[in-house]
């Protein structure tokens, strides 16, 4: 038990003093483990949590399973690099090799403005400062562009944005009695310069009293009034086309029945002058009658003999 606490005493007094890097969401960041290579292994922590170990029998980082190694890596044998940096991952880093052990408190700043009219004088805009990676959240200052004034609040809402919060604005906090400050430029546009929309009830309605042209006028200038006529124009070219294609084919039909008739009249008139052929058919004849005797035909005539006188 005192082995143990006494390893403990010797790593903490070897340990380097925290450091704090102050960085900003999107950006990249090194964390740098000592000036020379360690000899043993070396090892990465975030927070607890492991997110590498490098060995040195193998020579390559074995990654684990926090979610911020997947967007850094070791350099040079020692350092961790982190690309595109996200809020999650401010907070406590720890580099272990040799006995000792380096530690990093990682700040991760946001600074956004938003705005619903594009940043247009006389619209709305909201500012907003966001500290991450420290336990409890610092106070912090907004301060105006070429001004003095200090707005002592991590957001800010601009009710009525004018051109003299065009600028650089600048987000600071303190932390361990040095202060930081993370800087945000605002364009502010013109007021917007489009016509009021008049409805269509207004601008419909015209006092004929001011006006005597004013029928004339609307007739002849109006957009509207010249689309309708084309409008009506091809509509009616397109009834008058349709109708004639229906004459058309209606006589067509007409034409083509009549034509038919007159072929199949002919066709039976030629039936007509043909020899009508009767069907026979292959049955045997009947036997003739006997003849019942020679028909008796008239006695001839006997020879007149002379009377023989007594």
């Amino acid at each position: 038990m005192k082995t143990i606490v006494w390893l403990g005493f010797v790593l903490s007094a070897l340990s380097a003093a925290d450091e704090v890097i102050k960085t900003r969401v999107g950006q990249s960041v090194t964390l740098k483990c000592g000036p020379n290579p360690p000899k043993g292994d070396l090892s990465w922590l975030h927070g607890s949590v492991r997110i590498f170990n490098v060995n040195s029998k193998f020579g390559f980082p074995l990654k684990g399973p926090a979610a911020v190694h997947s967007r850094s890596k070791v350099k040079s044998g020692k350092d961790l690099e982190i690309t595109g940096v996200k809020r999650e991952d401010a907070g406590k880093f720890t580099c272990m090799a040799d006995g000792k052990s380096v530690e990093y408190t990682l700040l991760v700043v946001s600074v956004s403005a938003t705005s619903t009219d594009d940043f247009r004088a006389g619209g709305t805009a909201i500012l907003q400062c966001d500290v991450n990676g420290l336990g409890k959240s610092p106070e912090v200052e907004w301060k105006r562009p070429n001004e003095s004034k200090v707005l002592k609040q991590a957001k800010v809402n601009l009710s009525s944005v004018a051109p003299s919060d065009a600028g650089t604005w600048v987000c600071t906090f303190s932390h361990k009695k040095v202060t930081y400050s993370e800087d945000l430029v605002i364009e502010v546009k013109g007021p917007s310069t489009e016509a009021p929309k008049s409805s269509p009830t207004q601008s419909s309605k015209v006092n004929p009293k001011s006006c005597l042209k004013c029928g004339n006028n609307h007739q002849s200038g109006s957009g509207s009034v010249k689309l309708s006529w084309w409008m009506w124009v091809a509509v009616g070219v397109g009834c008058l086309v349709v109708i004639l294609l229906v004459v058309f084919v209606i006589v067509l039909c007409k034409k083509i029945r009549r034509r038919k008739k007159k072929l199949q009249r002919m066709k039976n008139g030629r039936q007509s002058l043909r020899p009508k052929q009767f069907c026979q058919c292959n049955r045997p004849t009947a036997a003739g009658k006997p003849q019942q005797g020679r028909k008796k035909g008239k006695p001839s005539a006997l020879p007149l003999q002379p009377l023989l006188k007594e």
